[in-house]
């Protein structure tokens, strides 16, 4: 068995155990059937693939635990490390009085860390609540979740409040004979409606529009607001809302990677469209950048987790039907509720409100 997969009432989602993506992820709310999370298309297709892909571009799916971040340049391992590309074991799967809940748990160490994901729903509820913890190692880990969700139309992005975002020294793909980007690198900016684009002006980064081929990567630096970080993301062809959610002082920064066309390279070949990654993240790019001096330390920001006395964080996934093509501009968590809030519009929904230990320092 490849694919394991946890349900409660009006949510399912599937694990890949081959390399500990989720494979699947479907919401059946308001009559509707939502799918909030992409698969690359050359999943389980009959195509011959570069023998030197790592396993988590092979499978690329869904959402997965990237630890370290990027290059793994101090422990040997495949890019975004060995939870992103190696085996996971079903530890415990079993319904409770509410819904769900699964244990599974990497047969790799990481840095001598072993690593559990605890997968949680809720009867009713639209989201995948999700935990990752490490036991043990030594020296210190970058770590990344890494959902991407795909659009056919495009779609408009919301936040919770950033400080800044900001860009790489150098684009994902610098040669125009293998792809192409629209942002400026490097580049900053404290209003993400008016960033810095590489052939001069600004582009919108509340805006994902189909008619950009690109692949972007851009760092969002949460600012201090007291509540959950949180991205929304209303997709206009789909006429659904997806939402990802973290505790700022466990995974300060938000990457996004806009992968639309960008690369013509196999296994890319220009059909990887309309993905958003939306990375909440403690990191820099590549793990010795991570533990080491980085532009993200300078601005006050942490990059790893010290192992060696248990690290543990947490991060959730959802999705709910929306017309209209608008992102909420708050989102609020209280008393086992989520209440989401537009110009012209307000919603509430069942939410574990306790689940982010907003408030709470970050395990270390």
């Amino acid at each position: 068995m490849t694919i394991s997969t946890i349900k409660a009432k009006g949510i399912s989602v599937s694990v890949d155990l081959t390399v500990g993506h989720l494979a699947d992820m479907v919401i059946d709310r308001d009559g509707r059937q939502l799918k909030p999370l992409h698969r690359a298309p050359w999943v389980d297709a009959p195509e011959t693939l570069p023998k030197d892909l790592p396993q988590g571009t092979v499978r690329l799916s869904g959402d997965f635990l990237c630890a370290p971040f990027s290059r793994s340049d101090v422990e040997d391992a495949p890019l975004h490390g060995w939870p992103a590309n190696s085996a996971w074991d079903v530890v415990d799967s079993a319904a409770t009085e509410d819904g769900w809940r699964a244990v599974f748990r990497l047969r790799h160490t990481v840095m001598g860390a072993s690593v559990d994901k605890i997968l949680t729903l809720r009867d009713d509820h639209p989201f995948l609540y999700q935990e990752h913890v490490f036991s043990g190692g030594h020296g210190a880990i970058s770590v990344a979740h890494h959902p991407m969700t795909a659009m056919t139309k495009g779609g408009k992005l919301a936040f919770s409040p950033k400080r800044f975002a900001a860009t790489l020294d150098d684009p994902l793909e610098p040669d125009p004979a293998r792809g192409r980007f629209m942002l400026a690198y490097p580049a900053s900016s404290a209003d993400l409606s008016r960033f810095p684009a590489a052939g001069g002006g600004t582009l919108d980064l509340t805006e994902y529009r189909m008619d950009d081929r690109r692949e972007d990567f851009v760092t969002l630096v949460e600012a201090d607001h007291g509540g959950p970080g949180w991205t929304a993301l209303a997709r206009h062809a789909e006429e659904d809302l997806v939402l990802v959610l973290k505790n700022p002082a466990e995974l300060p920064i938000t990457m996004l990677w806009l992968s639309n066309g960008g690369r013509d390279y196999v296994p890319w070949s220009g059909r990887h469209r309309g993905v958003l990654g939306i990375e909440d993240g403690r990191a820099a790019v590549g793990h010795a950048a991570s533990i080491g001096d980085n532009w993200l330390k300078r601005e006050g920001v942490a990059t790893a987790f010290a192992l060696g006395r248990g690290v543990s964080f947490r991060h959730v996934i959802g999705a709910m039907p929306l017309s209209g093509g608008e992102p909420p501009q708050a989102v609020t968590t209280a008393n086992g509720r989520m209440r989401l809030a537009a110009g012209g519009w307000t919603r509430e929904v069942p939410f574990d409100s306790d689940f982010l230990r907003i408030g709470q320092p970050a395990a270390s």
